[in-house]
């Protein structure tokens, strides 16, 4: 409500705005509006999904240019041929977007940036884009019968295309497939393990970012009725750069606020042009190193600063309920199998021809000393290596190789050694990653059936409310797990697992950093969720926990297996004395041990 009381009188100003403004203001509020479709487009690709992507002015460029060869050498009318450059500059930018699926980080930026070069290269060149002289004579746009000759006419085409726009890509940030664009942008690899398909969807915001641009180009063909290579130099990538930066890359509102306030302040200084870009780089830098949110930012990093001089209640984890039991698996068939799996990095061996089968209902225990291979076995298991010989099984299936994504939805989930939580979504948005089983392909009902998402979106949402109280953190769903204490990160990662439904949950070393409390409620979880049906792997090196919770416990030592027992067999065999105190320590007698494990 808060929102819509904003924008309500915002949308009224805006619609009687052209009333108090001269001829020329006119034009001027009609290009920062075509420049903040850019930016909204451009907001998505880095800022909501974290591609560098400095060829949204190409984009623009094939939108405008597709219209005024269209309009001007094939006859077509105007709109039908801003239906053809929507299709074109989507399709430019499945190709920009390849090479996004090789490399990230500034080698995205550095390629992306050449191919805006080809584009204006081109343009400048080829004789069908009229050359350096550009492509002028452009019809004028009718709509309705109406010619909209006058910048007062078509500002309010633009008006409702840039709500129309800026409406859809709010849909998105805070639909599913939004929260996995920013999960793949805060973390890929743990994005991937959840299920997102990290390559369509970094082709998605590509094409998103060229439908934009497209849409920006179309607009400004229709405004200006003239197209030149100058509208579409990287001095202009630069400065729409700039304006989704100090704005706030995360936040399409904020790309928004910044395309609308660096026009008005690049039109005031148009008279010292030589010195602008100058000053839009010293903000842009000082925006990076002072408020990377930038100015959408800065109301969040106020309340934060409040927060922290403003005592408060204290929040505690709340206890765990557990899971209902299940009936114990009919089959005696391994959930998981891995038959001679070997894992080489050039010269190094990290496992050697290791086998094991974990059937379904166990708790299996993965130990060994460090660097002995058990993180490597987790990351063959689930998709994110592919070992150099032997296979990995998941209920009879070859899974070898299969992507990440593949496995999640085949009903294999994993916590991580490090945490990897994406920290720039609350918790419960962490929650609601894991469970979006949706595939990437369900994108067109965004256009088709915006309804269905809302009714799926709001059936999360109840399924997480109820994940997040089964695991008392309740009264952590509003933060973000960077400013939580470490245990309840850890809680918050078990049951985002969980939110997956899996049948066979990877466990790397869940008790890491927990004191002796949370230690013996994490038994008890893992317990919780054995008993309700689901197969528990888990690498510790905290032997007790380990003793006291596996039914069975393979020991790695050098990437091989050296032993495979019970609790108490594995214990005293000879290997693993040695592997962990050396030669020098005699072996515990099985006496001890029971007496130890009890």
């Amino acid at each position: 409500m808060k929102r819509l009381a904003f924008l309500v009188p915002a949308a009224v100003a805006a619609w009687l705005l052209p009333y108090g403004l001269g001829g020329y203001s006119m034009h001027v509020v009609a290009v920062a509006l075509i420049f903040a479709i850019l930016a909204i487009g451009l907001g998505l690709t880095m800022g909501v999904a974290g591609q560098i992507n400095l060829a949204q002015v190409a984009f623009f460029g094939v939108g405008a240019y597709t219209v005024a060869i269209l309009c001007t050498r094939a006859g077509f009318g105007f709109w039908s041929a801003a239906a053809l450059a929507l299709v074109v500059a989507a399709v430019f930018g499945v190709l920009v977007g390849i090479p996004a699926l090789r490399m990230q980080s500034h080698y995205l930026g550095i390629v992306t940036l050449g191919l805006a070069l080809a584009f204006t290269n081109w343009v400048t060149n080829a004789t069908v884009a009229g050359r350096a002289e550009g492509i002028s004579d452009i019809p004028v746009p009718v709509l309705f019968g109406l010619e909209l000759s006058s910048a007062y006419l078509f500002y309010y085409v633009e008006l409702v295309v840039f709500a129309l726009a800026l409406a859809f890509a709010l849909f998105v940030t805070h639909s599913p497939l939004g929260r996995r664009l920013r999960a793949m942008r805060d973390d890929d690899l743990a994005a991937g393990a959840l299920g997102a398909e990290i390559p369509l969807l970094r082709m998605t915001a590509f094409v998103l970012s060229g439908l934009y641009g497209g849409l920006a180009g179309v607009l400004y063909a229709g405004l200006i009725r003239f197209v030149a290579p100058e509208s579409f130099n990287i001095a202009n990538m630069f400065l729409l750069l700039a304006m989704v930066i100090i704005g706030g890359r995360a936040s399409i509102l904020g790309c928004v606020i910044g395309a609308l306030a660096l026009a008005a302040v690049r039109e005031a200084l148009l008279d010292v042009s030589a010195y602008a870009q100058l000053g839009y780089g010293v903000v842009v830098v000082l925006v990076v190193v002072f408020a990377p949110t930038g100015l959408a930012g800065l109301p969040h990093q106020l309340r934060r600063l409040l927060r922290r001089h403003r005592p408060g209640e204290r929040l505690r984890l709340g206890p765990f309920e557990p899971f209902d039991q299940a009936e114990p698996a009919a089959s005696e068939e391994d959930v998981l199998e891995i038959a001679g799996v070997t894992m080489r990095f050039k010269g190094l061996v990290a496992l050697d021809d290791v086998s094991l089968g974990v059937p379904a209902g166990q708790i299996r225990g993965i130990v060994g000393p460090n660097g002995s291979g058990k993180t490597t076995l987790f990351n063959v298991i689930s998709g994110f290596y592919v070992p150099s010989a032997g296979k990995v099984r998941l209920r009879g299936r070859d899974v070898t190789g299969a992507r990440p994504y593949r496995l999640s939805q085949a009903g294999v989930a994993r916590t991580f050694q490090n945490l990897r939580l994406f920290d720039d979504l609350n918790v419960r948005e962490n929650i609601l990653i894991g469970l979006d089983r949706t595939r990437t392909a369900w994108i067109w009902r965004y256009l088709a059936l915006p309804w269905k998402v809302f009714g799926y979106e709001r059936a999360l949402g109840a399924r997480a409310d109820e994940i997040i109280a089964r695991f008392g953190l309740t009264g952590f769903a509003g933060a973000v797990p960077r400013e939580l204490p470490y245990g309840i990160q850890r809680r918050i990662e078990m049951a985002r697992a969980m939110a997956m439904s899996p049948s066979l949950l990877l466990l790397d070393e869940p008790a890491a950093g927990l004191n002796g409390e949370e230690v013996r409620q994490l038994a008890e979880i893992v317990r919780s969720i054995r008993d309700s049906g689901v197969t528990v792997v888990v690498i510790e090196h905290n032997m007790g926990l380990v003793m006291s919770l596996c039914e069975r416990i393979t020991v790695l030592a050098g990437g091989k297996v050296i032993a495979d027992g019970t609790p108490a067999e594995v214990a005293v065999a000879p290997a693993v004395v040695q592997a962990y105190l050396g030669d020098s320590m005699a072996a515990p007698t099985e006496t001890a041990v029971e007496e130890a494990t009890r």
